[in-house]
């Protein structure tokens, strides 16, 4: 008899240690390619436990944890560390983690941990062999910067702007050889002057106008009247320099009397 009560509690240790057992299943290797991973945790726990945390360590001492999640049954809570994007979500018998923007840098061994946190006893599972997520690398792409400015309004402001200039240009050019006419214009006798408006793009030419002929009545009076008397001329010019004259020197010729050579009478 009291052999078969110490057999009965021998084995009661056993199935209690049985019961409250978690085991943990996780994929070996998972390849990341859009830089977001989805890891899956398969558990099996057949306790009576009601508050559980699980949570996700990387590294092979599991020295980092990226991020947990603890739920009873009516309250679930997530936190992650701040150099992961992860985010975890419970189901039956399993716990999946999400993370996103994930980099080269983060390539390792991740493991998975599911704790009973209440009712005592506390257990948590064995580690389990770890998922390895290979994060690949993306290649940079140099985006070209864009303008602001569309290229067709650039071009109309352009062209615009080519046109305004070259009228201003014409304009000024006008204008200055208008007043380049007016100038080698104003520099020639008014005889030379052209008689007609002439483009500035002309050439100025002088014109002669010939000279009015005169009759012979006219060129005899004209010769009339630039002709030296010769008799006159001899007749009132003194023989003697006028400086000399209150000199004491003789006078070579004796002195005439002027009114005895005039070619008129009064």
């Amino acid at each position: 008899m009291l052999l078969g009560i110490l057999v009965v509690l021998c084995f009661i240790p056993t199935a209690d240690v049985t019961e409250n057992k978690i085991l943990v299943a996780q994929h070996p290797l998972l390849i990341v390619a859009n830089q977001t991973a989805t890891l899956v945790c398969n558990y099996t726990y057949n306790g009576t436990g009601k508050e559980f945390r699980a949570s996700l360590h990387k590294g092979t001492d599991s020295s980092v944890e990226v991020c947990f999640i603890s739920w009873n049954t009516t309250i679930i809570s997530n936190n992650s560390n701040k150099e992961f994007n992860c985010q975890g979500d419970h189901d039956k018998n399993k716990v999946i983690f999400h993370l996103w923007n994930m980099n080269a840098n983060q390539t390792d061994i991740y493991f998975c941990k599911i704790e009973v946190m209440y009712p005592p006893p506390y257990v948590y599972n064995e580690k389990s062999n770890g998922t390895v997520i290979h994060v690949k690398e993306t290649p940079t792409q140099i985006q070209e910067p864009r303008s602001a400015i569309p290229l067709w309004i650039l071009g109309t402001v352009t062209g615009i702007l080519a046109l305004y200039s070259m009228l201003i240009t014409a304009v000024c050019i006008n204008y200055w050889s208008i007043l380049a006419m007016f100038a080698i214009n104003s520099l020639i006798p008014l005889q030379y002057r052209m008689t007609t408006f002439l483009h500035p793009s002309y050439v100025c030419i002088p014109m002669v106008y010939p000279k009015r002929a005169e009759t012979p009545d006219a060129l005899q009076q004209k010769s009339k009247n630039k002709k030296y008397h010769q008799s006159d001329y001899m007749n009132m010019t003194p023989r003697h320099p006028i400086y000399q004259k209150n000199k004491g020197y003789p006078s070579y010729a004796p002195t005439r009397d002027y009114t005895a050579y005039r070619s008129w009478q009064p």
